[in-house]
């Protein structure tokens, strides 16, 4: 069971009277009820839009499609699922491609409560204290423990340390931090390890292909749950090894489909929703394992049981499921209705919500969260969120203004995919009827009563005496070549409509255009523009708002890891990964080679430059690059290392100027310039000796 702190993001507290209470709820469960009904009967044209999506994406033809009696064929052409697919697994190599969930968490630009750099002085401070410009004790102005702290919540880390404020003169003899950017590290680096016992990737692999599919994806979240980890300690008396686990209490996220989210019909964005209601299909034990979760009221449960099922299967659920009837699946279900949203004071307290009337302020309605099944009440709590929202996450492929819902590939393909049916149809059609001869038969040139079904070695009796011929062949023409064209042209505006080239998933065929590496990659740089769009409204409306929730969880439930409180902000990396990770990794290259001019060196900063380098190359620079404090020690030892190898060189090597005298066996005093050796400089020939090879007087005067 969590503790009174953590159970406030649960739910408010229970009392063992509920087990005894009978709750008057039926006005609370109508209303919930009629809120519900109106939701859904406003999203039948949505269910429509989804439900031929789906239709598409599996290939399968809808109760609306009428044949003609001369059609054959009923092919389906699935270009729709393959465009899907395109689109969700660009959309997966983008966000998941890095190893690292692509939420990050910086400091702001002007911190508050923590500063951006802080030193260790080496002046010593001065003995007097300058007056507090705070007042003084007791004037009733005093401030909480921690108020004035440049640390924020790294002040137990480095405590016994005299830091201040601001950047380090002297960065060797003034040991400088950045409280910030540690906090702000220590944030992400904690909420990426939630994000990863929640299973979160699998969870927005849900929402995502929804999204591309239907148009909308959701996500639900984040709630507390205990976790609890296997832990043994050894007795101290006996020695043994008992078993003693650990709880404690982490976010988690979990995804819900569009056919079981109700919003509200007069909003359309999340934010504008008075309410939400999420529908449940639970089976009998399901509904009983309720009881054991939190602040679940068990004799409305059971009351609920004794009613028997009561759920209503949707026409819809039919297609889904590839069913002829949902009467089977009928069976053995309760539906149960969980609603988000605002309630009337007086209402929510007939229906046995406590309220703490010195909190109510003469508010006239309250957020809560209540849970509906067969007309009971099986759970009513406020909105445990602070600052109060609905905890659901929407995320729109392509945003429609003026709807709640969004717009999905196979919809705005829809028009393209019918019109390749049909000449996908046609041309199969046509190619049965130009395949095969066509007989012309003149009866009264045969003998009556023959059969007259063709077949290899097939024989014809003829009337005697008949002139010409009783059987012709007639061969129809084959319009299959233009029907295929048509096909291909439509298959090039379905590219245009999706924002989602052909090439760009692996089709058939070379282009002018694809004949080079430099062209193929102009092209794909093209088409990522068009998904760039995409991941901008997953960046705003699905990771910055989920990486937002789980900060607020931290910052007010996480007391574990006080160093990760700071002044921060929550940025979402999803555009930032769409860049290709070469043209990156180049550009990153050209930047250095800039940067590396003696008159620009002192402007760069070259750990982020290093860093970003090892990202774009799918490397952690915390494993491989040193922080600057780090660099400078590992510099500075590298430069002692050195200076002793060239120190030791120098004593191996000694030269004529260490002390000023002549090398051994040398004799300063020779003239000759042997210097003492063996090998002689030799003599220079005169005119007149045979090796002397210039002419002389008397040679030029023969001549």
């Amino acid at each position: 069971m969590a503790d009174k702190k953590s159970a406030n993001i649960l739910s408010l507290a229970d009392t063992d009277d509920n087990k005894e209470q009978d709750y008057e709820v039926s006005g609370l469960a109508g209303l919930i009820k009629g809120k519900f009904t109106e939701a859904e009967d406003a999203r039948k044209f949505d269910e429509e839009r989804w439900l031929r999506a789906y239709r598409n994406y599996r290939g399968v033809y809808g109760n609306d499609m009428a044949f003609t009696e001369s059609e054959k064929s009923k092919v389906f052409v699935k270009i729709t699922k393959t465009k899907v697919l395109a689109a969700y697994g660009q959309l997966i190599e983008v966000l998941f491609s890095s190893g690292k969930f692509p939420v990050g968490v910086e400091p702001t630009p002007i911190p508050e409560g923590i500063v951006e750099y802080a030193h260790v002085s080496k002046f010593k401070r001065q003995e007097e204290q300058p007056q507090s410009p705070y007042g003084y004790p007791g004037d009733g102005n005093e401030l909480k423990p921690g108020a004035t702290s440049i640390l924020g919540g790294l002040k137990d880390k480095y405590k016994g340390m005299d830091f201040v404020a601001g950047e380090a003169k002297d960065g060797k003899s003034e040991p400088q931090i950045s409280p910030a950017e540690e906090a702000s590290a220590n944030m992400e680096k904690l909420i990426h390890d939630q994000l990863e016992e929640a299973s979160a990737v699998n969870v927005l692999r849900h929402a995502l292909f929804e999204s591309a599919l239907l148009g909308t994806g959701v996500i639900k979240g984040p709630f507390t749950y205990e976790q609890t980890s296997h832990n043994w300690e050894k007795d101290p008396v006996t020695g043994e090894n008992t078993y003693s686990p650990k709880t404690k209490l982490v976010p988690r996220i979990e995804s819900v489909s569009c056919w079981d989210f109700y919003p509200d019909p007069d909003a359309v964005t999340i934010d504008d929703a008075e309410y939400v209601i999420q529908r449940h299909v639970y089976t009998r034990s399901q509904v009983r394992d309720l009881m054991n979760r939190p602040y679940f009221r068990k004799e409305a449960i059971r009351n609920a049981l004794n009613m028997g099922p009561n759920y209503e299967a949707r026409g819809y659920e039919s297609s889904l499921k590839d069913r002829e009837s949902t009467s089977e699946y009928d069976k053995n279900r309760y539906e149960i209705l969980e609603f988000w949203g605002t309630l009337d004071t007086d209402l929510a307290m007939e229906a046995g919500l406590e309220l703490d009337d010195n909190d109510m302020d003469d508010m006239d309605e309250v957020q809560v969260n209540c849970w509906v099944c067969n007309g009971e009440v099986i759970r009513l709590v406020l909105n445990p969120f602070t600052p109060t929202r609905l905890p659901y996450l929407i995320c729109p492929y392509e945003i429609n203004p003026y709807q709640f819902f969004g717009i999905g590939i196979p919809e705005n393909m829809d028009d393209a995919q019918t019109i390749m049916n049909g000449h996908a149809r046609m041309a199969i059609d046509n190619l049965a009827l130009a395949g095969n001869l066509v007989f012309d038969v003149d009866e009264t040139m045969l003998v009556p009563g023959q059969d007259m079904k063709v077949f290899p070695g097939k024989i014809f009796r003829r009337q005697s005496g008949m002139p010409g011929q009783a059987i012709h062949g007639v061969k129809f023409p084959n319009t299959a070549n233009e029907n295929l064209m048509m096909f291909d042209r439509f298959r090039q505006l379905a590219d245009e409509s999706t924002g989602i080239p052909s090439y760009s998933h692996g089709t058939t065929g070379v282009q002018s255009t694809t004949r080079t590496a430099a062209g193929m990659s102009m092209l794909m740089g093209a088409a990522a523009l068009s998904i760039k769009t995409v991941i901008k409204n997953i960046d705003d409306m699905l990771l910055r708002p989920l990486g937002e929730t789980l900060f607020a969880w931290n910052m007010q439930f996480n007391e574990d890891t006080p160093e990760i409180k700071g002044d921060l902000h929550i940025k979402a990396r999803g555009t930032t990964s769409l860049m290709q990770k070469e043209v990156r990794s180049q550009r990153l290259m050209t930047f250095l080679q800039v940067a590396s001019n003696q008159n620009l060196a002192p402007f760069v900063r070259w750990h982020s430059i290093l860093s970003e380098i090892a990202k774009s190359l799918d490397i952690e620079p915390e494993k491989l690059i040193n922080d600057p404090e780090k660099a400078a020690i590992f510099a500075k030892i590298m430069g002692m290392a050195n200076g002793n190898q060239q120190n030791q060189s120098n004593n191996q090597q000694p030269s004529m100027a260490d002390d000023g005298g002549a090398p051994t066996g040398a004799d300063a005093d020779d003239i000759t310039g042997v210097g003492g050796g063996n090998i002689g400089v030799g003599g220079v020939p005169t005119p007149g000796e045979d090796s002397f090879s210039a002419g002389t007087d008397e040679d030029e005067g023969a001549n």
